[in-house]
């Protein structure tokens, strides 16, 4: 790119470059892609960032998902692969890179079924993904509310001694730290709406990160990642988020908010990473899709959320066979931080 060319490069021509060299980081650090083979038109295609679509398409757009007219599969993974296919030729098969989101500690309803919910029952969770050696992300709650789904409620409480005890354990065996809001409790009392943030002025939710990071700052928990309680937040909060968090994690829920969008996707100077079926849900849904991707050798960043609370239920058997599946194709999330670092550095480079 001439520099006459790079000079010209708008905000949303910065987001596509740097969204595919974050697509094929592995590729430009191993040195068997040329940055130029960026230019391609499937690259560019797949890799542009769509805006936030109108909020009449937003929800038609989250019906179709429930209905399953709307599928990761085909609207996302397609043109990545063909994006790949593309620049690699031959060589474009590789490793799926799946990146373990887990739903979240302390849980919200702990204050309420501490013996369903409780620090005992996580710690098994722990020690199954810490023998199997799977790195993953764990959302953190700062306070503990009573009675979270009640936007009428009152009253949180701080996190207790043997949770941050675990929180310190937890940091000290390398999982990453994610904030997961302040209390989760709900503003709303429809479950189509359940949301901590929704709502929120721009000053509101400046002191309710304040507060959230604030609760953590003791604890040397300073996180770079942040997920959203109940997974929705206003499409207009994500410029304040993206100010504080390296990435942003959204779900399926974050559909009606954002629209159906790619993963992972620079939007501004922070990463959207947003999680959908089939890598979103019970570990028994989940697995089928992992070994697709692991014989298909997709080579992708795949956003994978777990929550530790469901498969409590279920004895944990279920985790630990999609644990012994995805185990060696599993990423840690500092990789893909210095995937960001790079992939910002290499648009910053080019828009100069």
């Amino acid at each position: 790119m001439n520099a006459d060319a790079s000079n010209s490069l708008t905000p949303r021509d910065l987001e596509q470059l740097r969204t595919a060299h974050l697509l094929f980081d592995a590729e430009l650090q191993g040195g068997t892609l040329a940055a130029e083979a960026l230019s391609a038109p499937e690259v560019r295609r797949a890799t542009a960032v769509s805006r936030v679509p109108s909020r009449p398409l937003r929800l038609a757009q989250q019906v179709r998902y429930r209905l399953g007219g709307l599928r990761f599969d085909s609207a996302v993974l397609e043109p990545l692969l063909a994006a790949r296919r593309a620049a690699l030729g031959a060589r474009s098969a590789a490793p799926p890179r799946f990146l373990i989101r887990v739903d979240e500690f302390p849980h919200y309803m702990a204050e309420d079924e501490p013996e369903r919910f409780g620090v005992a029952r996580f710690e098994r969770f722990h020690e199954i993904m810490s023998a199997s050696g799977v790195p993953y992300l764990l959302a953190v709650l700062p306070r503990v509310s009573h009675e979270p789904l009640a936007p009428t409620a009152t009253g949180s409480r701080a996190l207790e001694a043997e949770e941050l005890e675990m929180l310190t354990r937890l940091r000290g065996e390398g999982v990453t730290l994610a904030l997961h809001g302040l209390d989760h409790r709900t503003r709303f009392a429809s479950p189509r709406r359940h949301s901590e943030l929704c709502g929120l002025t721009d000053a509101q939710l400046e002191s309710l990160l304040d507060e959230a990071l604030g609760e953590l700052a003791p604890h040397e928990i300073r996180p770079q990642v942040f997920v959203a309680p109940y997974n929705r937040f206003d499409p207009g909060q994500f410029s304040a988020l993206a100010r504080r968090f390296t990435i942003v994690c959204g779900g399926p829920e974050s559909i009606g908010l954002m629209g159906f969008q790619g993963a992972p996707q620079w939007r501004g100077e922070s990463v959207y990473l947003p999680s959908y079926a089939p890598f979103y849900g019970h570990c028994n849904e989940i697995l089928p899709a992992v070994e697709r991707m692991i014989e298909q050798a997709c080579g992708l960043w795949i956003p994978l959320v777990l929550h530790w609370g469901w498969e409590a239920d279920d004895g944990f058997s279920d985790l630990e066979s999609l644990l012994a599946r995805l185990g060696p194709h599993a990423a840690d999330w500092g990789e893909l931080a210095n995937a960001i670092q790079r992939s910002r550095a290499a648009g910053s480079r080019s828009h100069r």
